[in-house]
């Protein structure tokens, strides 16, 4: 069975995804799994209509899934829950324009968001579901994509805006709308947010910062320059951030690792520690996606070939092999500090006001 749009819900109780009917030629169906029990298990959610390919699907905490379909120049969105023998669809809300993003699934139980095209070029953060309806939370001056949670409430996220010619993350007070910088290493760079996590402050980023594309890190309020690993610059191979470990201390990040064909395995890598911990993917892996919570393995969603489902475990490696001895381990470059005064809880790397002594420095 072929899935795609695999996604998981911040609490882990819950994953959606959209799952090809067999024979269909096409024709899709949303897909719910249940992570809580001894053993994952999917319940399908065929909607009122067949679904496309490009329908996005999104768990809720409560069991319920959020699904977006494209009609003409709208996005569509409904609930979708069991029903006795069928599926309940709710409608929620539409939403205008072509280029309509599903925001990650949010630490806030119950809600949801998008980013929409907004006026003047510029795109507003829609909550699509939640405590009071669907409304406008946040306007951003500029194309904005991506979308990394930065803490664990809900409240503040991080987007890629497009503005000028050049792409930066900006963070977002989604309680008072404030807009702030969070990465700008250089005026002229392209700096991409791919993964937050919120108790160590670990940022895991890609920028053109050096001269060319690369995999960095920071920590958020450290006055220490972003670095860029050479050791996550393997040769012939694709580093996509998937997961980090929670709890404070810095974190193990776990990376899928692609190459040209679609073979692909897992790499984990502590920052500072030199080379990555290498470690075979499962068949099957929905990457790239994983899910970590507090006091639990690394766990990796893979479909069997009889089309059931499993999780793939990961303990973590007790030491990562260090680098060669001479060889550099990283670039460094230090983002310009700009005097600031702002009310706002996340502000840029080194302006960010964490106590002296966090584990975050």
């Amino acid at each position: 069975m072929c899935r795609t749009g695999f996604a998981v819900a911040a609490d882990g109780s819950y994953a959606a995804c959209l799952a090809e009917a067999s024979g269909s030629g096409g024709r899709w169906f949303a897909e719910r799994w249940t992570l809580s029990g001894p053993e994952p298990y999917a319940v399908p959610l065929p909607g009122a209509q067949p679904e496309e390919v490009s329908a996005k699907v999104l768990p809720l905490s409560d069991g319920r899934v959020l699904l977006m379909r494209r009609l003409a120049d709208r996005h569509d969105v409904v609930l979708l829950h069991p029903a006795g023998p069928g599926t309940a669809e709710v409608p929620v809300c539409s939403l205008p324009g072509t280029d309509v993003r599903l925001l990650p699934p949010s630490p806030a139980a119950g809600s949801a968001f998008a980013l929409v095209p907004g006026p003047a070029g510029g795109t507003e953060i829609r909550q699509v579901h939640g405590p009071g309806g669907p409304v406008r939370v946040a306007a951003v001056a500029g194309r904005c994509t991506g979308g990394v949670w930065l803490d664990r409430t809900g409240r503040f996220l991080a987007v890629d805006r497009e503005r000028d010619g050049r792409t930066k993350t900006v963070a977002v007070d989604l309680h008072t709308g404030e807009v702030t910088d969070l990465l700008r290493i250089t005026e002229d760079s392209d700096d991409r947010l791919l993964l937050a996590e919120p108790d160590s402050g670990l940022l895991v980023l890609r920028s053109d910062a050096t001269g060319t594309s690369r995999l960095g890190w920071g920590v958020l309020g450290s006055g220490a320059p972003v670095r860029f690993p050479d050791s996550l610059r393997p040769d012939g191979l694709l580093l996509t951030p998937v997961a980090a470990s929670p709890g404070h201390g810095l974190a193990l990040v776990a990376l899928r690792a692609g190459a040209p064909g679609g073979a692909e395995s897992l790499a984990l890598w502590r920052p500072g520690a030199g080379r990555p911990n290498w470690r075979p993917a499962p068949a099957g892996w929905l990457g790239p996606t994983a899910l970590w919570l507090p006091d639990t393995p690394l766990r990796l969603p893979f479909s069997l070939p009889d089309g059931s489902l499993a999780l793939a475990s990961y303990d973590a490696p007790s030491v990562c092999p260090p680098a060669p001895a001479g060889a550099p381990q990283s670039t460094a470059v230090r983002a310009p500090v700009t005097p600031v005064t702002r009310t706002a809880e996340v502000l840029p790397l080194q302006d960010a006001p964490l106590p002296r002594g966090d584990a975050r420095a």
